[in-house]
């Protein structure tokens, strides 16, 4: 137990499972039967799973579910979605199914620029480096050119170059702050391929650059990285109605819900403590989107909440108002995504996903996204000002305790219909089954 190995990585998968079996498990055969009861039964589609990471021992399974009946920009789409979470899918397709009626989501990309950097130390004068810049900015094209010739191809490429002084934050730093626009691709390796290109073309000029001293052409080029913080890669979205139109079942006062859940937003918008929790919701809706498809959700991830925090104090992503009797309720969110590359040609349930969602463009699918965040928000903020989260949440959660105690179908049938009128919490569901079973 807890002992060291040598060159783990150079082990066969068998043995890789056999030492995890050995070292970690009481019973190895049993451990050994578990992990291999979720290999696939084809091993060309299980040697494919074995590759997208190293040292693998199995798959890790998650449900994928849908949420039908989003109405987006009016058309509408059954969204997959990923997640281990009971409720988040159900509350999706619920709102989808509320706003549906209602005129539907509204989404806009206004913005889908990316950002890399060059990050490096200069020790010289400031004056002289602008100079060299000015002077050299066109090679940093140029000398990418092979690199950016397929993507101009498709409409993209890098946008801009510039020289950033960060010296009044960290002694002799400098960056080379470039944009690009990736169409659909989500672009992490071409841009990080151009900024190390960008790198190597600012060491060799600066030692060819007559105007430094000697000391002044030897830049130190500390990294060259893409930043997941993308701040102009934004899309919107949103719904409205008037008030009235927002009765239902449970909203039998629009007027009442409508100033209860601004002020819910409000309460968002002002309090880190509830805003993490409420931000934690949307990216319910976000990260099961983005994990169907084969995206990157800790990058997402990284880049929403640093938005969430632009104004030096972290608050909602969502917004809401009434004006004019008009309910609107919307949310601007940073979202760098892509269509192609990465699993979305390789992972068969990821091009799955992308074709029930009609293959879409980057710039559809951040819309498809960002509204499917939305829709979690405004579930949990309906239920929230409304019935309390519980409600909803626990009668999903019931399903995992009754898997735990693999009940039976009689006893699921008895279970459920006492809970039809009764509390539901964790310990009493056990205690029923527990009494059901003396």
């Amino acid at each position: 137990m807890n002992n060291a190995v040598a060159g783990f990585s150079k082990l066969s998968k068998e043995d890789k499972i056999n030492w995890i079996a050995t070292e970690y498990f009481t019973n190895p055969t049993e451990a050994i039967t578990t992990i291999k009861q979720y290999w696939n039964n084809d091993s060309k589609l299980q040697q494919l799973h074995d590759e997208f990471i190293e040292n693998t021992i199995t798959n890790f399974y998650l449900p994928m579910g849908i949420a039908p009946n989003f109405l987006i920009n009016n058309n509408y789409y059954s969204v997959p979605m990923v997640i281990e979470e009971s409720s988040v899918v159900a509350a999706a397709a619920k709102s989808a199914k509320y706003w549906s009626t209602r005129g539907g989501f509204k989404a806009t990309v206004l913005n889908s620029e990316k950002i890399g950097q060059v990050h490096f130390i200069y020790k010289g004068d400031v004056q002289k480096l602008e100079n060299f810049f000015h002077t050299t900015k066109s090679k940093f094209f140029s000398e990418t050119e092979n690199i950016t010739k397929n993507m101009q191809k498709r409409g993209g490429g890098i946008l801009d170059i510039e020289l950033r002084n960060k010296t009044n934050e960290l002694e002799n730093y400098f960056q080379l702050h470039a944009t690009f626009e990736t169409k659909d691709s989500m672009g992490a390796n071409f841009i990080n391929s151009c900024l190390e290109q960008f790198a190597k073309t600012l060491k060799v000029e600066a030692q060819n650059y007559d105007g430094f001293s000697e000391e002044e052409k030897n830049i130190q080029v500390v990294m060259s990285i893409l930043s997941n913080y993308v701040p102009n890669c934004i899309v919107r979205a949103e719904v409205s109605c008037k008030i009235e139109d927002l009765a239902e079942k449970k909203i039998e006062n629009p007027q009442e819900f409508a100033e209860k859940f601004v002020q819910a937003v409000k309460i968002a918008e002002i309090e880190p403590f509830r805003a993490v929790t409420h931000n934690k919701g949307i990216m319910n809706g976000i990260d099961s989107v983005i994990l169907a498809t084969g995206n990157d959700f800790r990058a997402v991830e990284a880049g929403v909440h640093a938005y969430a925090s632009r104004n030096g104090k972290y608050s909602s992503l969502s917004h809401a108002k009434i004006e004019n009797g008009v309910f609107t309720f919307w949310m601007e969110i940073p979202l760098a995504l892509g269509t192609v590359g990465g699993l979305t040609s390789l992972h068969p349930l990821v091009k799955m996903a992308l074709q029930i969602l009609g293959k879409p463009s980057a710039h559809e699918l951040m819309q498809i996204v960002a509204v499917t965040g939305l829709a979690q928000n405004f579930a949990a903020l309906r239920s929230l000002t409304t019935t309390g989260i519980q409600e909803g949440h626990m009668k999903m959660h019931i399903n995992n305790i009754l898997n735990q105690f693999q009940t039976s179908d009689e006893e699921r049938i008895m279970i459920k219909k006492h809970f039809e009128s009764n509390t539901i919490s964790h310990a009493a569901v056990v205690e029923f089954i527990e009494n059901l079973r003396k």
